[in-house]
């Protein structure tokens, strides 16, 4: 699936003339150095005051819906910027493009995440100066960009209501690395087969400090709850460490 983090090749077993096999992990040297570059994108966004959101999904959960209604809300309230995530095409950057003119788009073309690398890039080509939130939306998968630190503040996972409620059981790690779930398209919760509050309490059973969120994609639901919650994250990254 992936060139850059062997995703498609969790273990390369390495045939010995004893008889025996060895399996080498083959990610594990391109985490460590994703996790350097990480760091000094975290760096870069402590000195900048930045709150790095990394936005996880499976493809067609909303996102970049999301992200529309949340931007056009916040009424200038915080200077945003936006790094869209996608194998192809520059379509959600167009879309954001109407909110906030503060986007650029990575393609990774056979990737299946961004990385440490790809984010560093990017953001050379945005305004960061007295920037206050930075979005990244990743490539839309709950497994591989959840094992690659950004150098984000947080990572942000959403959930769509057409997807199942068990998903957060069956990709704990995308919600066990998350400080914020989005259960999204609850409008759509009279037309699905969705248990919202076993959802949340799946989501509970894998991360119970998590923050459970509820957003309609077509009514804007939810959209004063995420700006509270931004306020909230803003406003603890500024206090001084003590």
């Amino acid at each position: 699936m992936c060139d850059t983090c062997g995703c498609d090749e969790p273990g390369a077993v390495q045939p010995h003339h004893h008889g025996e096999t060895h399996t080498h992990d083959v990610r594990q040297p391109v985490l460590d150095l994703n996790q350097q570059l990480a760091a000094d994108n975290k760096v870069l966004f402590a000195e900048k005051g930045i709150l790095c959101l990394n936005l996880l999904s499976s493809p067609g959960s909303g996102k970049t819906t999301l992200l529309e209604k949340l931007i056009a809300k916040l009424d200038g309230e915080f200077k945003v910027g936006v790094v869209e995530g996608d194998q192809q095409t520059h379509f959600d950057a167009a879309r954001i493009r109407k909110v906030t003119s503060n986007v650029t788009q990575v393609n990774t073309n056979r990737g299946c995440h961004l990385d440490a690398h790809m984010v560093h890039h990017a953001i050379g080509k945005l305004d960061i100066e007295d920037l206050d939130i930075l979005f990244v939306e990743n490539v839309g998968n709950l497994v591989c960009p959840s094992m690659f630190d950004l150098g984000e503040s947080k990572k942000v996972v959403i959930l769509s209501v057409t997807e199942g409620d068990d998903k957060p059981l069956k990709y704990p790690n995308a919600f066990f690395e998350s400080g914020l779930a989005v259960i999204s398209k609850v409008d759509l919760l009279p037309y699905v087969d969705f248990d919202i509050d076993q959802c949340e309490d799946y989501i509970r059973r894998v991360n119970p400090g998590m923050d459970v969120l509820r957003f309609s994609s077509k009514s804007g639901d939810g959209v004063p709850e995420l700006i509270a919650w931004l306020r909230k994250e803003v406003a603890a990254l500024k206090v001084p460490a003590v």
